[in-house]
């Protein structure tokens, strides 16, 4: 059910990360995440009760009319002409001046046709990936949406940053942390963070956060860079390195890697109840 193709999603390691995520039934509170992103680990879980978060207020806008009109956000997505020079001119127009049931079908027509589903603006704010064809167009249905709309009527939907909340969780929640693969300290940050740097600092920040998450008694999983830096923020933690997100073998467990996943507890002890 990923109806989004989106960077670093999460929708071809689940075979590997199922071991480090609670079922829904496990969850005695909520479940949360911060960097909600293309939402696979969200929509694999299904869980009761959620709270979903990004700072891409696209993102965001585009789940909520999903969970309030799904058939009126397919039949605008189904009525979109394809071909390069229609989505030329369909990603000429501004979201602004849309409503909000076509301003979403034309992010998820976009995202669907895109270059690798890549999301990237200019210094305008525009978005401003090439066309990438319509093969994976016609990979989602309406009953897609309709059964990620079923279960986003469980959830809150939140644009804001990571840190507001992570603070609002208490103990019995579970939180999973997928945010931007940045390097450590001494290297520079990359504008992906929906234009803006997720640096080092913001890492840092992360951590602590999860600190005072975890004190509360909330329990957490992370995906993040392999990064000397990086895990030197979660020195008591429990680290499984895995291969690369990429490749015919995403996920794969193997000594040396550039990606690996964090839970709370420390090192040699069980997170909660998995």
């Amino acid at each position: 059910m990923n109806f989004l193709r989106y960077p670093g999603g999460k929708g071809r390691m689940l075979s590997h990360l199922r071991s480090y995520i609670p079922s829904s039934d496990q969850i005695v509170g909520h479940y949360i995440e911060p960097f909600v992103g293309g939402g696979a680990v969200f929509l694999y879980v299904q869980p009761k009760s959620a709270v979903l978060a990004d700072v891409n207020s696209e993102l965001i806008d585009l789940y909520k009319a999903i969970r309030a009109h799904p058939e009126r956000v397919w039949e605008a997505f189904r009525a979109m002409p394809e071909g390069k020079d229609a989505y030329h001119r369909i990603r000429k127009l501004k979201p602004g001046e849309l409503d909000c049931v076509t301003r979403a079908a034309r992010l998820l027509y976009l995202n669907r046709t895109c270059f690798k589903g890549m999301w990237r603006h200019n210094g305008k704010g525009e978005f401003n990936i090439g066309y990438g064809g319509a093969s994976r167009r016609w990979v989602i249905t309406e009953e897609d949406l309709l059964g990620v709309s079923r279960l986003l009527r469980r959830a809150s939907l939140r644009c804001s940053d990571f840190e507001e909340v992570i603070d609002l969780s208490s103990a019995g929640d579970f939180i999973f942390v997928d945010p931007p693969y940045r390097p450590g300290h001494r290297e520079l940050a990359n504008q992906h963070y929906v234009g803006q740097a997720f640096t080092f600092e913001d890492q840092a920040r992360l951590a602590s956060a999860l600190a005072r998450a975890e004190a509360r008694g909330v329990w957490w999983t992370m995906t993040n860079s392999a990064h000397p830096d990086i895990l030197s923020l979660y020195p008591h933690h429990s680290v499984t390195q895995l291969a690369r997100g990429t490749g015919p073998k995403p996920g794969a467990l193997i000594p040396h890697a550039g990606e690996v996943i964090i839970t709370s507890g420390r090192k040699g002890q069980d997170a909660a109840v998995l």
